[in-house]
């Protein structure tokens, strides 16, 4: 059985004037159900999620840790891509340079998303690699899923997501830094002395927003720095980051 979406996609090509061979190419459902479809013969599935037609989802089920920090990763570098017949790929881009990160990602994806391939791949001549996963559920478990640049939209969690940033807000930290944030070395004095330093950028205020609440959970001490940037200089917040995060490798 099919979801509803697709068999009233299938007959609004149909009204839009394309013939069956024309919309089986487009949607990559086999002819002889386009035909059936078209002609109003067909068997709708009740019983499963209306928007990626799998069995309905337990989103308490999750697993809280890879989830949490795999929502920060998605927030920062991760982009969610529609492909034929409803498929979707979750897709993450990282530094080559960072091998331990890749390998955590990879876990993560695997561990939230247990009966789908995890692929890494790096092209040649590339410095950055792509972490991917298919499945029609992607975008359920990810619903800030949606177009254009995630800076120019609203961005907000749902109430079953935030649970897991309650639960886990130190991996959710810890995935986000790991896209989009960095610790340095802060030299003053004319280099003389040096202090570590944590900082987040992104230019989605609603992003920025959600570090500073978890920071807050975990009761780490920031600042905006910079219109897209957040700071964590106090020395007991950045012994605390280095616990949950520590330097990118």
């Amino acid at each position: 059985m099919r979801p509803p979406e697709e068999v009233d996609r299938v007959r609004e090509l149909a009204r839009g004037g394309l013939n069956h061979c024309q919309i089986a190419r487009v949607t990559g459902i086999p002819l002889a159900t386009v035909r059936a479809w078209v002609a109003g013969r067909t068997r709708l599935r009740t019983d499963g999620c209306p928007r990626c037609g799998h069995p309905p989802h337990d989103f308490s089920q999750l697993p809280a840790a890879a989830y949490a920090y795999l929502l920060g990763i998605y927030l920062g570098d991760g982009t969610i891509t529609s492909f034929p017949k409803g498929v979707w790929a979750l897709q993450i881009f990282q530094d080559a340079k960072y091998p331990s990160i890749i390998g955590e990602i990879a876990r993560a994806v695997e561990t939230v998303m247990p009966a789908n391939v995890v692929r890494v791949g790096r092209r040649e001549g590339q410095n950055w690699v792509q972490i991917s996963s298919y499945s029609k559920a992607w975008p359920c478990l990810f619903p800030q899923q949606g177009p254009g640049m995630k800076h120019t939209r609203k961005i907000e969690l749902t109430a079953w997501q935030w649970a897991y940033v309650w639960q886990e807000p130190g991996m959710f930290v810890r995935g986000l830094i790991h896209s989009d944030g960095c610790r340095v070395s802060n030299k003053v004095w004319h280099g003389k002395y040096a202090y570590p330093r944590y900082f987040f950028s992104n230019e989605s205020l609603d992003i920025q927003q959600l570090f500073r609440d978890a920071c807050d959970i975990i009761g780490v001490e920031y600042r905006n720095n910079r219109r897209n940037s957040i700071s964590v200089a106090r020395r007991d917040s950045v012994a605390k980051l280095d616990e949950i995060v520590g330097p990118k490798r």
